[in-house]
This record gives C-alpha cells, sequence and structure tokens, in this order.
C-alpha cells in the first residue's frame, strides 16, 4: 500500500509545493531590494556626471565684479565645453573661461575648499574653488587689429565698437589709450564689460603673449546664467560683432578695389598705345 502524500482536500502538503515557472518554464528572477541596486545606481549616476563635466558642460562661479551687469558675483554659469572637441574656436563677442595663462591671477586669494567640496567640483556638482580660471568676453581674434584711445570706443579693424548692449552702465570703453595691437593667430584679447575693474588683456600687456590668451587655453564658452534662478538667461553674443566688413580680409578689400579698377581703366590706354606705336613703325 502506497503513501498518499497529499492532504485532506487534495492539495501538496507545505513544503512540497511546485516551484513556480514562467511560460518558457524557467525560473523567474528574485528582484533586488532598493537598498541592494542604491549603491549601483549612485555609481552610474556619479560617472555620468563626470564625464558630462569632461566632455559637456562644467558649472563656474563668477568670483568679481569685472563682468557686471552682464554677470554678477556669486553667479553660476554653465560652460560649453563639447564644441571645442570638435575644432571650435573662441568667436568675437563670445563669453568664455580660460586658464590663468601666468600671472594674471598670482595677488588672488583662492578658499580652502572642504573635502565634500572638493569632491562636488571632482565630479562637476559644484564649481572648482581651487582651480585659477578667469571669464572674460573676446573682443578679438587672431589677426585682428584692436585699439582704443583715452574716452573713446574701441576699434577693431577699423570700425568702432557700439559695446553700450553690454558694458556696465556709466563704464567708459577704455579708460586709458592702448593700441593698435595685432593679435597672433590662434590667440585672442578679452575684456571684461566692467571696464573700470576688470584686469583684462590691457593691463597684461608686458607678460608673453602681450595680453593674448592662448586658444587651447579657453576651457569653453559661458552659454548660460544658472544660478540663482531669478537670474536665469542666456549669453548670446551681441549683435555689434556680426556688422559687415568686420574681418580683417573685408576691411582690406576697399583699398585693393581702387587699384584693381585703376588697372582695368589703363589697359586699354596701354593697349592702344601699343597699336599705334605699331601702326607708326609699319608706316615707316
Amino acid at each position: 500500500m502506497t503513501e498518499d502524500n497529499t492532504s485532506g482536500d487534495g492539495t501538496p502538503p507545505p513544503g512540497d509545493e511546485p516551484e513556480q515557472t514562467d511560460e518558457n518554464g524557467a525560473r523567474p528572477r528574485k528582484q533586488r531590494s532598493f537598498w541592494k541596486e542604491l549603491p549601483l545606481l549612485i555609481g552610474i549616476a556619479l560617472i555620468l556626471a563626470l564625464l558630462i563635466k569632461t566632455f559637456l558642460v562644467q558649472a563656474f562661479s563668477i568670483p568679481s565684479e569685472s563682468m557686471m551687469n552682464t554677470l554678477k558675483k556669486g553667479d553660476r554659469v554653465l560652460v560649453d565645453k563639447l564644441t571645442p572637441w570638435f575644432g571650435s574656436e573662441p568667436e568675437r563677442g563670445e563669453v568664455v573661461v580660460f586658464h590663468d595663462p601666468g600671472g594674471w591671477l598670482e595677488t588672488a586669494e583662492t578658499p580652502k575648499p572642504n573635502a565634500i567640496q572638493k569632491f562636488l567640483s571632482f565630479i562637476g556638482l559644484m564649481p572648482s574653488a581651487e582651480e585659477k580660471d578667469l571669464i572674460k568676453r573676446v573682443i578679438a581674434v587672431g589677426g585682428d587689429t584692436v585699439s582704443c584711445k583715452e574716452g573713446g570706443k574701441v576699434v577693431l579693424n577699423g570700425k568702432e565698437l557700439d559695446e553700450t548692449a553690454y558694458l556696465y552702465p556709466g563704464s567708459v570703453p577704455c579708460q586709458d589709450s592702448f593700441g593698435p595691437i595685432k593679435v597672433p593667430q590662434d590667440r585672442i584679447w578679452v575684456m571684461g564689460d566692467n571696464r573700470q575693474n576688470s584686469l583684462d588683456s590691457r593691463f597684461h600687456q608686458e607678460l608673453p603673449g602681450g595680453g593674448t590668451i592662448a586658444d587651447d587655453q579657453v576651457v569653453g564658452r559661458a552659454v548660460v546664467v544658472a544660478w540663482p534662478i531669478t537670474r536665469w538667461a542666456t549669453l548670446p553674443v551681441p549683435e555689434v560683432f556680426d556688422q559687415p566688413g568686420l574681418d580683417p580680409a573685408s576691411a582690406a578689400a576697399p583699398a585693393a578695389l581702387p587699384a584693381a579698377a585703376g588697372l582695368a581703366g589703363a589697359l586699354p590706354l596701354v593697349l592702344w598705345r601699343r597699336r599705334k606705336r605699331a601702326a607708326r613703325h609699319t608706316a615707316e
């Protein structure tokens, strides 16, 4: 007589339940608890933040009043670091962050961050307090000629710039004369929007580079004011830098045009005289 391994109602006793399987006969995986997955999620988030900071966007804090009112002290800006990887070079009118080329921030004191601040700045969630970076507006690029007379306007490639759209109210384009300065290739000339409170290219002409910054020292272009929320704004290139004839080649074209026109006008006269001489020799 065999033993009936069932309960009175025909169900298997506890411990002998059949294993649960899906429609393919495979055992379903047990779902991990949230606390076991949390370290993995945090690790992925940190890696993504580090990649974004390194290749895409980085936050920077404005340390001074040299760019008022465009940027105020304490503002947080987001800097585009992606386009330089594809060969993009700084352009006139852009607000850019660049490394200290040497000698610009020798007297500036940088605060000592704590361990948490260092970690957050390392992954790009907080501006770095230790890096010696500056932020200014690009006025001229390689090949440009820039100058300014005391109390006058900045002259770029022979054209005066109307900078009222971004200069700090009451600020003059330059309180001291400089130039004309020919900006070397692959370098930029930068100035702050608060001209009377900005130690920019004008005040570092005795250093190597004559006050200009190498393109490869530029971290990226500041594209938006992200913090505080009440200050949120984009940072477009002012229209004055889009005016026609601002490129050095365009500035040289009017001078070359009269010469070409004069040559074209003289050509028929030269040909007529040569024909006249040839006819005279034939008659003789």
